[in-house]
């Protein structure tokens, strides 16, 4: 099974998506889920 992993733009994209008090429970739901798919740097 191939490994998804969340691009740099779209996981900033998410994060201000998370940030953001207007956005609602369903995009930050979907913004959470998009950074969960992204690599940890070590």
């Amino acid at each position: 099974m191939a490994k998804k992993v969340t691009s740099k733009k779209a996981a900033t994209a998410a994060s201000k998506v998370l940030r953001d008090g207007r956005t609602s429970k369903d995009s930050k739901t979907a913004a959470g889920s998009a950074l969960s798919q992204r690599e940890n740097k070590k």
